[in-house]
């Protein structure tokens, strides 16, 4: 439902100072404009009453791949927009790996414009970074940020040579985003385990040396141009130790619930469907990624949707794609865990919100605070559901924590103020809009 002004009444609200008040919060214009234990307003065009909800800032998944244009069998904007909203995300950057490439200004441009017709949250993209386009890269705007695939893709957007990575680094200030993976390492492994088949082999051939030596080799040339740089989806705990001790305070470095909760044991239930690049580590990487996160090595969560196809999925190893959807579930699988003591309510809500928006510069999101824009998630944190497939709005259909015990699942999710999800509903009809970065278009 649009609303010209809504009233939340009897939440349990996360400020933006980390306290909690019980009360009321009024939108007005899809702005937050009164917090307070009590608010009277007759006039308000929509009212909930979130008694016994906790009503927490919007999530910001600062990286999915929703597969438009190009491959639309996988996934929309539209499908993936609906599970962002069923999961309590109200705004995504979304990577350059469709087809065509979101490499140039036409292309970015394109996807701004399927986004403004189909999404119904809020919408930002990454432009790719190639060998080949180095003006487009530092221009092509609005964009969150440079994506450099420095392994795990073919192609084009294929970027893991020094000649080649340097002159991006050395040119402009805009955000380079990392995909750290080492090529020659990838591809001489796989020639070493050619032949098996068990999915499990996947975690060896791309291993933690493989992402390391790209992670070095991406802080080395942040550190010699002063460069921003962000490491995407940390997998191993070889990287955050080595982190912990060399990142500079302009870098920052996220996870994802994935690499968090599952591991190599996943292979042995979900089979392929626990293929993701960067793969799957071990019980001791789960735990020093945790360890990492807790003491601000890592500085916020992304789950990189990815989603492929059942039938995709089922081809057998190695002729299976990698990747594993996300939006839908990331916030019920850590609220789950701030529940059961792993971490608090808060810290997943600065991990999944206020870190993503000061990191990408995104104004006025990422906190419950007056002025800001009421994008926003009541959750139910009293009650749990067994996640079932059917569950599932993605187009892909499945999850891997299917079969899992979940609080925290969003009752309304509110985007700039206008309901896009309700008690299971989805409004479609309401669209989100273009995100601004303020100091990195």
């Amino acid at each position: 439902m649009s609303v010209n002004s809504l009233l939340i009444r009897h939440a349990r609200i996360l400020l933006a100072d980390g306290s909690w008040l019980t009360g009321d919060v009024l939108v007005r214009d899809e702005r937050i404009v009164e917090i307070a234990a009590e608010i009277t307003a007759n006039d308000a065009t929509k009212q909930i009453d979130a008694t016994g909800l906790v009503l927490l800032p919007g999530v910001i998944d600062p990286q999915v791949h929703f597969r438009e244009p190009g491959l639309e069998h996988k996934e929309d904007l539209a499908t993936a927009s609906y599970a962002c909203a069923k999961g309590g995300v109200t705004s995504f950057l979304e990577m350059p790996n469709t087809k065509p490439l979101t490499t140039t200004q036409a292309t970015l441009d394109d996807k701004l414009d399927r986004a403004s017709r189909k999404s119904i949250v809020n919408y930002g993209f990454f432009i790719g970074a190639t060998p080949a386009n180095q003006p487009d890269i530092r221009t092509a705007s609005p964009a969150c940020g440079i994506k450099v695939f420095m392994g795990s893709m073919h192609g084009d957007l294929l970027v893991d040579t020094i000649d080649v990575l340097e002159p991006i680094f050395a040119q402009g200030d805009r955000l380079i985003a990392v995909h750290a993976e080492d090529r020659a390492r990838i591809e001489q492994r796989k020639q070493e385990f050619a032949g098996i088949t068990d999915p499990a082999i996947h975690s060896q051939i791309q291993d933690d040396i493989a992402a390391l030596t790209a992670t070095k080799l991406a802080i080395q040339l942040s550190e010699k141009y002063q460069r921003r740089l962000h490491i995407l989806h940390l997998s191993t705990a070889i990287e955050v130790e080595y982190l912990r001790e060399h990142k500079p305070a302009w870098v920052t470095a996220e996870v994802t619930p994935q690499h968090l909760m599952l591991n190599t044991d996943a292979y042995a239930t979900i089979g392929t469907l626990a293929q993701m690049n960067p793969p799957l580590r071990s019980h001791r990487d789960n735990e020093v990624l945790w360890a990492g996160l807790l003491d601000g090595t890592i500085d916020f969560i992304a789950t990189d949707h990815a989603p492929h196809t059942l039938e995709e999925k089922a081809k057998g190893y190695p002729n299976t794609p990698s990747g594993m959807p996300g939006v839908q579930t990331s916030l019920p699988v850590m609220l789950t865990q701030a529940v059961a003591g792993k971490c608090t309510i808060e810290q997943v809500s600065n991990w999944m919100s206020t870190a993503v928006a000061k990191a990408y510069n995104i104004p006025n999101k990422g906190a419950i605070a007056i002025g800001y824009d009421a994008d926003l998630v009541l959750v139910d944190l009293e009650n749990y559901h067994t996640l079932e497939r059917k569950d599932i709005v993605s187009k892909c259909g499945w999850s891997p924590f299917e079969g899992w015990n979940l609080t925290g699942y969003p009752v309304y999710t509110i985007v700039n103020g206008n309901i896009v999800y309700e008690k299971g509903e989805i409004r479609s009809e309401i669209k989100g809009k273009a995100l601004r970065f303020d100091g990195n278009t």
